[in-house]
């Protein structure tokens, strides 16, 4: 791990280079009804510099992919994990059948650069103004397009140019004030935050709620798939796990598919902030009160 990294995004700002995610454009007259039918959140009130988080779904009510959702005056971006870059785009394009919608795969033209850190802000505005202030919100920087949108938790934003550009941009982040940072110092700041990844925290395996992520949906929208199921639950007022942080009073880092009794260990991390270890697990909904004491792996643990 890079301390200095951790270190930056946890009090200062850094940079990180987030080209693999995958960059979906959408174009065409019926792409707004499109992704409204197929995602979890109200993509059609959405205006030009705008966006929103949101889930697609399967008939079934399983996670596919996350996605952060842009809106521009001619298209949506899409922005998502590398994981589910070709089954996402894959998703879509089965059903697209009479509708005037266009996919195009535009990860490896576009690079992504995040800031993010207490200070990410100070060090952007050096760059760029004015710079977005509602979460998902976009704006124009020169030829670049910012967005404020993080991937730690620790807030900032992502800044999309070309692949050319890239180290252009990394050169001025970094005279903006901006350290570099590894995936790992910037995968233990994600769990200090709690902040879940699909792939590692949220898979197929979970239902939306389960996630806690629940402003990645609109209950009043409209049909679309997978509603049926996330509708369910909510009308049952049940759900048997929830995805919690939590502190465990130890060193020993637990294996992720540690099992509890009162869950899963999914994510796990040596804090250096803290001395001890923070992890993701699906917990059962009784125990999922923050302050809830545990014992994981023989160790004093509790939910925060």
């Amino acid at each position: 791990m890079s301390s200095q990294g951790y270190q930056s995004l946890r009090d200062r700002s850094a940079w990180l280079d987030l080209s693999a995610r995958g960059k979906i454009r959408l174009s065409g007259e019926d792409r707004a009804r499109l992704l409204h039918a197929m995602t979890t959140n109200h993509v059609q009130q959405l205006k030009p510099g705008g966006g929103c988080y949101a889930f697609f779904l399967n008939a079934q009510g399983r996670i596919l992919g996350d996605v952060n959702l842009f809106c521009f005056e001619d298209h949506f971006l899409l922005d998502t994990e590398p994981e589910t870059r070709h089954k996402l785009f894959e998703h879509l394009d089965r059903y697209i059948i009479a509708d005037d919608v266009t996919l195009t795969d535009e990860t490896d033209s576009i690079a992504t650069i995040a800031i993010e850190g207490p200070e990410a802000a100070q060090s952007l505005a050096k760059l760029c103004s004015p710079i977005p202030d509602i979460p998902y919100a976009t704006a124009t920087c020169g030829e670049r397009t910012v967005a404020r949108v993080d991937s730690t938790g620790a807030g900032g934003f992502f800044l999309f140019t070309s692949i050319d550009d890239k180290p252009r941009l990394i050169h001025d982040l970094e005279l903006a004030g901006a350290s570099p940072a590894t995936p790992e110092a910037a995968t233990i700041v994600r769990l200090e935050n709690g902040r879940p990844r699909y792939g590692e925290e949220i898979t197929e395996r979970f239902l939306v709620q389960e996630t806690g992520q629940m402003q990645a949906v609109h209950f009043s929208k409209g049909c679309y798939l997978g509603q049926e199921i996330v509708e369910r639950v909510r009308s049952r007022a049940q759900i048997h796990r929830i995805l919690r942080r939590l502190e465990i009073d130890s060193t020993e880092v637990p294996a992720t598919g540690t099992k509890f009794e009162a869950g899963e260990i999914v994510s796990a991390v040596l804090s250096p902030a803290v001395g001890k270890v923070i992890a993701m697990a699906y917990v059962r909904t009784a125990s999922s009160e923050p302050g809830t004491e545990l014992i994981i792996a023989g160790a004093p643990a509790r939910v925060t």
